[in-house]
This record gives structure tokens, sequence and C-alpha cells, in this order.
């Protein structure tokens, strides 16, 4: 069983902080990301996606996980288990600093995480206190503007990582 820290980084343009979308609790979210097989170092052809509401039962019974998996090419079976409570929006104090901000802890068996992509769900708080809600990050950036603070709002240069935790 190995653990992944997804942790997010963002040019962060007037916003004090950048998160997952308040009205999305942790279990509506959806992450979505390529697998690798730990057996035979297999990538997933499509982005998976899963979210902590979509459980199914472990194979030998024992519990449940988000995502049971069989590999199409050494037929191994791995999972992955969200666990909720780790993460912290990216501020903009981080993002002048360059670092990431975590979002979501993964309990793998079997499967590694990579590739992250952006979705929709988030949420932005502007330095002037505006908030913007139900963002697309798909696209890879966001521009608008703040008619509070009357400056432009925006995200560029998104980048995630997995990381490897005990």
């Amino acid at each position: 069983m190995v653990n992944f820290l997804l942790q997010i980084a963002a040019d962060l343009e007037n916003i004090a902080s950048l998160q997952p979308h308040d009205g999305c609790d942790d279990a509506n979210i959806t992450y979505y990301f390529k697998l690798k097989c730990n057996n035979c170092g297999e990538v997933s052809e499509k982005e998976t996606c899963i979210s902590l509401s979509d459980t199914v039962p472990l194979p030998n019974g024992r519990g449940t996980a988000n995502l049971v998996r069989k590999c199409k090419f050494c037929g191994r079976e791995g999972t992955l288990l969200m666990i909720p409570g780790k993460g912290r929006p990216l501020t903009d104090t981080l993002s002048d600093q360059g670092q990431f901000a975590p979002l979501m802890l993964f309990e793998c068996r079997g499967l590694e995480p990579i590739d992250y992509f952006f979705g929709d769900g988030w949420k932005v708080e502007s330095v002037h206190e505006t908030t913007f809600t139900d963002i697309d990050l798909s696209p890879g950036d966001y521009v608008e503007y703040d008619e509070k603070g009357q400056c432009p709002v925006g995200i560029s240069n998104l980048r995630s990582e997995f990381v490897v935790v005990k």
C-alpha cells in the first residue's frame, strides 16, 4: 500500500485562494487522472474519474474502495481509496513562493495515479474578497474581471504532482 498526495500549484493574479467549490462537498468533487499498473507499468489510455461518493466492494469482501480496476495488460487487480481531510486551498502566498498546496490523499494498492486533469467545480476568492464559483479549469487557465476590486483576476500555469507520503 502506498499513499499518494495530489498537490496543485498555479500562477495567481489578484487571487487570494483557489480551492474546490464549497457547494461541492468532498463527496461530490470528481478527480480525473490516468493510472499506471504497478505490476507491468501499463498506463491507462483514458483518464479515470472518481469521487468519494463512488464506492465499490473490495474483491475479497472486506471493505470498500473508491475504485477497483483490473489491468487490461497483465490482469492484476488494483484498488484506490480516497482519504479526505488532507487538502488546503492554494493561496497567493503559496503561489508567490512557487509552492504546491495539498488537494487529496489516495491510498493505492497495485495502482499509481499519474497525470491529474483539472476540471470544473472550483472556487476562487479575489484579493478584494469577491468570490467566483463553479469555475472550469479544464482549459488550463482562467480569466475574469473583479468588479468590486476593479481589476482582472487570473489563473495560469496550472500544475499538479502526486507525491508519495507516509
